[in-house]
């Protein structure tokens, strides 16, 4: 049963409840509500009174339980128990992967390879708080050791039978750290947000995809292949789009394929746009971060080197060409915005970055009402055909 299941909220009511019931049986059962007096040895009793602090504290317990799942619930924070107790390891294996010839490159090498095609089964969403339209399946990453669950989600048009023979962009969508890869389909409401846009031509038809991006526990990946850690990197940039590639009509050329992600996510976003700009086209990024050690946790901020390597300014200021790449970066002063326009600065045609001022908290309710305007946006960087 995962946190975010409403039986665990239900649970938690009822236990909060019972407990403020067993409270006043207790206080109301000696007289303290009644107003009678107790003896002195009443008063005394020590066993007694330690019931009553049991008792006290069994209700702050229980209230502090129900309140963290509403507030779970509503941000979508931990998916999963082991994600809350920092237990969860999805690395099954860490092992060196090949060399990346990017989305078309790998197509190329599939079609003349005897390597089977990832085929997966889908089914409902673990989460109750993803909508039933989005499809789950658990995916056991091929070259990074990586597994975890993809959440999709096809657009309006993509089981119309006027469109069976088209394929469709694709955006790649990156919780935050931490962060359940329900997140987007829950909290942020993508699909209430973007299917009336899809459908009126406002957007372009996207697959949205959300794979999982907490890997180890209580620890972010950065997004990064780190050597007998994580391929992390791999996971999200190879594994991922190669298994929507095998299941789904999805376009199978790098200018329609972006990303989109909020705070850890964003960094990550950018990132991997800047990294592999024969994998994506744009990113979108809300109250992102350049230098890796904005989330303290990252295993790219505790190392010197990888923190330089991973940053997208360093990506984008070394890279041997300027990537065709086009960036949305919001945030406010303070919270990404000044790492935005450092890469604004830094950017050379064909790469182009637009910031976005925000003056929201770092927190989901800012990032949410940002989704329909940075789609539009990257409508017009990948257009519908």
């Amino acid at each position: 049963m995962n946190l975010t299941d409403t039986p665990v909220l239900i649970l938690t009511i009822v236990l909060f409840v019972a407990s403020l019931a067993l409270a006043m049986a207790q206080w109301g059962g000696r007289g303290i509500l009644r107003g009678r007096v107790r003896t002195a040895e009443q008063r005394r009793g020590p066993l007694r009174a330690l019931s009553y602090l049991g008792t006290v504290l069994l209700c702050q317990v229980t209230a502090v339980a129900m309140v963290f799942v509403v507030v779970n619930n509503e941000n979508l924070i931990y998916d999963s128990w082991g994600d809350l107790l920092g237990t969860s390891n999805h690395v099954r294996a860490v092992p060196v992967p090949p060399k990346d010839g990017g989305l078309s490159g790998d197509q190329a090498a599939a079609s003349g390879s005897p390597v089977p095609k990832v085929v997966q089964s889908f089914h409902a969403p673990d989460s109750d708080a993803v909508p039933r339209s989005v499809k789950q399946t658990d995916l056991k990453g091929r070259l990074s050791g990586v597994d975890g669950e993809v959440l999709v989600w096809t657009p309006p048009q993509y089981d119309d039978p006027a469109h069976k023979d088209r394929t469709f962009p694709v955006v790649e969508l990156l919780a935050g750290y931490p962060g359940a890869s329900s997140t987007w389909f829950g909290t942020m409401d993508v699909i209430a947000q973007l299917e009336p846009l899809m459908k009126s031509g406002q957007v372009a038809p996207f697959i949205l995809v959300s794979p999982r991006v907490t890997l180890l526990g209580g620890t972010d990946t950065g997004c990064a292949d780190i050597p007998g850690k994580v391929n992390a990197e791999t996971w999200l940039s190879r594994d991922v789009p190669q298994m929507i590639l095998d299941n789904f009509r999805a376009d199978r050329t790098a200018d329609r394929w972006a990303l989109a992600g909020y705070s850890a996510g964003a960094h990550c976003a950018t990132r991997l746009a800047l990294a592999h700009p024969d994998r994506y086209r744009a990113a979108i990024s809300m109250s992102g971060y350049n230098d890796p050690i904005g989330e303290p946790s990252s295993l790219t901020a505790k190392d010197p080197k990888l923190r330089e390597t991973s940053n997208p300014l360093y990506l984008l200021t070394h890279a041997a060409t300027p990537p065709n790449v086009a960036l949305y970066q919001t945030g406010k002063k303070g919270d990404g915005l000044e790492d935005a326009t450092a890469l604004q600065r830094a950017a050379k045609s064909p790469t182009t970055v637009t910031p976005v001022e925000t003056t929201g908290a770092h927190l989901t309710s800012t990032w949410k009402p940002l989704v329909g305007p940075s789609f539009k946006w990257l409508t017009g960087i990948i257009p519908a055909r």
